[in-house]
């Protein structure tokens, strides 16, 4: 299976990431990637920009060589009724949004409540694109319900390599995504895989997701990574800005 894009990284901006803009879009297209997506966290992270760096995203290029970039932003999820740290201000400036449970954020509470916390994002935020790493059993997540909801609101479900990593301090991530992923299959859910990467060495980095998906024969027509065209298709159904 050969992966084009990455839709979810982080720059320098960030706060706690090490790269630059431009270090990042060097490392795509050294690895031959076609769509990288910079999603620098919320505002309500600690240590991340504010919004006035997101108000002014449109100064930047969106194409370089056979690259294509895209500007978002990482929103925070901050309460169950589905409550985004991403201002009606600034929220035409940005190409898409990965919406994320995080701890700084959001004190993880049972099953029901973090379920609804992200559903609710899904059904109150339209222009919500993809739910970034709904893996970690510090969240306990319902994955049925997640994954029919991802299907009703056409939202992509994230592998996020980062999580999958023998480093990460998320918890029980490669059995979580197992049981989300028998759903996507059942039901018919595309999902995305992206890098989360901190350092642009990262960028686009499958190392952990991708023999995931070949240890369960996941199908090939429902990873969106492996054609950009029918991924930026299918964000333009929420993402209005993406071209």
């Amino acid at each position: 299976m050969n992966f084009y894009t990455d839709c979810h990284t982080h720059s320098i901006a960030s706060g706690h990431a090490y790269s630059t803009l431009q270090e990042m879009i060097d490392a795509a297209i050294e690895k031959g990637l076609k769509i990288l997506g910079i999603t620098e966290h919320g505002p309500k992270m600690p240590g991340s920009c504010s919004g006035i760096y997101f108000s002014n995203l449109k100064v930047i290029p969106r194409s370089y060589e056979n690259l294509t970039l895209l500007l978002g932003i990482e929103a925070n999820i901050l309460d169950e009724d589905g409550h985004i740290d991403v201002s009606e201000k600034f929220i035409g400036s940005l190409d898409h949004i990965v919406a994320s449970l995080h701890n700084p954020c959001i004190r993880p509470k049972d099953m029901e409540y973090n379920t609804n916390a992200v559903i609710h994002t899904i059904e109150r935020n339209p222009h919500v694109a993809i739910i970034g790493h709904p893996d970690d059993s510090g969240f306990p997540l319902d994955y049925e319900r997640l994954v029919a909801a991802a299907k009703k609101h056409h939202v992509l479900l994230e592998v996020n390599n980062s999580s999958l990593s023998p480093t990460s301090f998320r918890q029980n991530t490669r059995e979580n995504y197992k049981t989300m992923l028998s759903y996507c299959r059942e039901m018919e859910v595309p999902i995305i895989v992206d890098s989360d990467a901190h350092i642009c060495n990262d960028v686009g980095n499958t190392s952990n997701a991708a023999p995931l998906l070949d240890e369960i024969d996941f199908p090939e027509h429902l990873v969106m990574n492996t054609d950009p065209d029918r991924l930026l298709e299918f964000l333009r159904k929420r993402s209005p800005l993406v071209h």
